[in-house]
């Protein structure tokens, strides 16, 4: 039975609806989010590597349930599958810390040792303005590694010329029990301002195309609050709180995830126009806490055989603290970007037999992390059309392991490096240079960037164990070094937008997981290799009449492992996407036709901290319908069919179903995605 009563779910449901009916009186607006016309199906880039959309867009497939899920439709990522929600993301085939993932200018980091509680399950997309994408290690600006790439989710501050309101909601419906509430609602005047956001999320199990259910229900809030002080147009200071839980039941995990709850407090200051050089100063201070729950109880029913025979559960919390600080420099054609960032978290665990039992063991702390950075990025304009931006950055990083032992039950033993602590001293940068040809509206550009990665909590605490003649992956597991030149070109005019990018890489120390079956459960090893990648995204968006507008796009991402001679695993297929678009000035409606490829470029049982090669994976076509249309300038609503012809399928990136969920014991199965699955989706701005 769920630990969370229905009263326990809604119970901020009557704060957000007592100030929306407050706020829906006429008076003057902060900035609206501008209801479109349009189903958003493909999302092209902004700039040379970077990709910048509006997350409240309604988008097909059917809106997102948390951050990974949103990433998913943008060319270029894959999602690791759980089931229904809090997939892991991964770009370009790179997974885990490479992509370093920020709300807000702070990092959630999750706490489960398997990534059950990836940092984009503590997302919810909708409930910010502006998402952020920026490819290969091309950025120094927001934290170290982010050798595949850096997400920003940002809520921007609130400007009310005068005193007034403004309130932007959304109600979801959808088939498989989906229905989702959000309130973003915000009222201030020149000196300041209070907004208030709320999220409630739910859907049950779902029926892939087969007519088979799959474990896939969950339940999440979100409750968020800022207040911000703006003396003058330049100047800002806005504090941050908020908290969230949910749970979800996974079909590709032992147990679930009855708890996720999140705790977030920050504070940040800005201000702008100072002088003719020094142009703005921004500092910030963070707090995150993730306190996560699974156990085999709460959303199913013990199997009673093996290893989870009776009831079980872990919990697991983790503490983050961070700062910034950063000035913006500008002189005639240089703008200078420098400053300095620090982190720190700590990870606790506890674990027990029975039905909440855990509850009465202490937390033992097992992990520490420190992070302490100082970067610059310059950009200099070098003519009307030319662009050189470089960047570099170095990092003092190190972890402490409290374990003092490791193993269980008859595996238990003591821990060699008990209260050890490892350091690394880490340099990255990047060099881009961006040229807009003459005759054409196209920008031409290459980078060479180099990141080294500091191992992070899942690959030198989750293994059992590290590389041969190491003791553990905590004394063997080498910081990863990646090398990376990203290239591309993009056009753009009224008509049609086209654009590509490549990259090739050459990884250094690449941190790769074996997963051996054994007696006692499947174990894993943590060891270092040297890998090859390359890959490349494309798309186009043509307006073929003053109605009608067709759009495409194609991914590709290729790995090896160059050490072993084998093809380096968990690599998405090829993903090509096209879609079509009938507009007027208040409605549309539109298609969207997703192709993969198959992947038979694996390596069995090898992969990252969470998803492995199982098997090669076959291709699929899924073909989805959707409609839109603007009431008023009030009123939008958005509706549409996927997977329209109920197609059987399931993703590459995966995790193979558990016995008792709709999947034979001692016979993993990717877990198939849903089948025909029909939402409407009622947008309000005022």
């Amino acid at each position: 039975m769920s630990r969370f009563s229905a009263d326990t779910r809604l119970g901020a449901a009557p704060v957000f609806a007592v100030l929306c009916g407050a706020l829906l009186t006429p008076c003057a607006h902060a900035h609206e989010h501008e209801l479109s016309p349009t189903v958003i199906t493909a999302i092209a880039p902004s700039s040379p590597l970077t990709v910048v959309t509006n997350p409240k867009d309604p988008r097909q497939p059917v809106p997102a349930s948390d951050g990974g899920d949103y990433l998913k439709t943008i060319p270029g990522f894959a999602l690791v599958r759980n089931g229904g929600t809090n997939g892991d993301p991964v770009l370009r085939g790179m997974f885990g810390s490479r992509l370093n993932i920020l709300t807000n200018g702070s990092m959630m980091l999750g706490a489960c040792p398997g990534r059950m509680d990836a940092p984009t399950s503590y997302i919810s997309p909708e409930t910010y303005d502006k998402l952020t994408v920026i490819k290969g290690p091309q950025t120094v600006l927001w934290g170290p590694g982010a050798s595949a790439g850096t997400i920003l989710f940002d809520r921007e501050p609130e400007q009310f010329g005068e005193l007034g309101t403004r309130v932007n909601a959304s109600v979801l419906a959808g088939s498989n029990g989906r229905f989702d509430k959000v309130i973003d609602a915000a009222a201030g005047g020149p000196l300041g301002y209070v907004r208030v956001i709320g999220n409630q999320a739910h859907a049950d199990d779902y029926k892939d195309g087969n007519n088979d259910t799959v474990a896939s229900r969950y339940d999440k809030w979100n409750g968020d609050v800022a207040v911000g002080f703006t003396p003058d147009a330049d100047t800002l200071l806005e504090l941050t709180a908020g908290r969230g839980d949910g749970e979800a039941r996974y079909a590709g995990r032992g147990m679930d995830g009855s708890q996720f709850l999140r705790e977030s407090l920050g504070l940040r200051f800005e201000k702008s126009n100072i002088g003719e050089v020094l142009d703005k100063v921004e500092a910030q201070v963070y707090y995150n806490y993730a306190d996560h729950v699974m156990d085999n109880y709460s959303l199913r029913v013990p199997s009673g055989t093996g290893m989870m025979a009776g009831p079980m559960a872990s919990n697991v919390d983790r503490r983050t603290l961070g700062a910034r600080i950063k000035a913006t420099w500008r002189w005639a054609d240089v703008q200078l970007i420098g400053g300095l960032d620090a982190q720190t978290n700590e990870h606790r665990a506890r674990s027990s037999m029975g039905i909440d039992t855990y509850k009465d063991l202490p937390r033992n702390k097992d992990a520490n992390f420190h992070n302490y950075g100082v970067f610059g990025e310059l950009t200099w304009y070098a003519a009307d059309n030319d662009r050189l931006i470089t960047g570099a950055r170095l990092d003092r990083a190190s972890a402490k392991d409290f374990r003092q032992r490791t193993g269980s039950g008859m595996m238990s033993r003591p821990n060699p490096t008990a209260d050890d602590t490892r350091a690394d001293t880490l340099p990255s940068g990047f060099v881009r240079y961006e040229h807009d040809l003459a005759d054409t509206p196209t920008t031409v550009y290459a980078g060479l960037g180099h990141a080294e990665r500091f191992p992070d909590y899942w690959e030198l605490f989750s293994p059992n164990t590290g590389a041969a003649g190491s003791v553990n992956a905590f004394d063997g597991v080498k910081p990863e070094k990646t090398t990376q030149l990203d290239f591309g070109a993009q056009y753009k005019t009224a008509e049609l937008e086209a654009w590509a990018s490549g990259y090739v890489g050459q990884v250094r120390d690449f941190i790769l997981s074996d997963y051996r079956p054994g007696m006692m459960g499947t174990t894993s090893q943590a060891r270092n290799v040297d890998a090859r990648i390359m890959g490349g995204e494309l798309g186009a968006a043509y307006k073929l009449t003053a109605h009608w507008k067709a759009d495409a796009s194609l991914a590709y991402a290729w790995g090896k492992n160059s050490s072993d001679g084998k093809p380096l695993p968990q690599m998405p297929p090829l993903d090509a996407r096209f879609g079509l678009t009938y507009s007027e000035d208040d409605w549309s409606a539109g298609a969207l036709w997703r192709v993969v490829a198959a992947q038979n470029r694996i390596d069995q049982n090898k992969g990252n901290v969470v998803g492995k090669d199982y098997d090669k994976s076959g291709g699929f076509g899924v073909f989805s319908l959707n409609a839109a249309y603007r009431i008023n300038k009030n009123f939008k609503v958005s509706t549409g069919v996927d997977n329209l012809f109920g197609k059987a399928y399931a993703e590459h990136l995966n995790l193979a179903g558990n016995a008792g969920f709709g999947y034979p014991a001692n016979d993993p199965q990717a877990i198939k995605e849903p089948g025909r699955t029909l939402w409407t989706k009622v947008d309000m701005s005022f």
